[in-house]
């Protein structure tokens, strides 16, 4: 029988990659957008790697009341000041950093929703056992 290396996934942390290079908000080259699922069908939108300089209150003003949604500020002591937005902002948020030439198109990351499926977690568990 042919041996299959098969890795079920575990919690998935959205700022993993941000944690693995170990700075904080500001210090990269990068702005990552990112959406995590809440419950059902809510999500919720995080902007961070925005430069240190820029007012993150005025920015987060201003998202709110362009996209009517709400949103806040939260300081994290590894990843710095992040921005919180209710539902899939991704794209309005690249649109108003770029337009507003707080940053550069080449320099935002959209990163998506990574979701398993229960039908996906039991396909692995089956072929997992079958490896057996």
């Amino acid at each position: 029988m042919v041996g299959l290396e098969i890795e079920i996934p575990s919690a998935f942390d959205p700022f993993a990659d941000a944690k693995q290079s170990g700075g904080a908000g500001g210090t990269k080259e990068y702005v990552h957008i990112r959406i995590q699922q809440r419950n059902g069908k809510k999500s919720l939108t995080t902007v961070q790697g925005l430069p240190k300089e820029l007012s993150y209150e005025r920015i987060l003003k201003t998202l709110k009341k362009d996209f009517c949604c709400n949103g806040n500020v939260v300081q994290d002591k590894e990843l710095g000041k992040v921005i919180q937005l209710q539902g899939d902002q991704r794209k309005n948020v690249q649109n108003f950093l770029v337009s507003q030439n707080l940053v550069k198109k080449d320099q935002i990351k959209i990163h998506a929703i990574r979701v398993f499926s229960l039908a996906v977690l039991k396909l692995f568990v089956v072929l997992e056992f079958l490896a057996l």
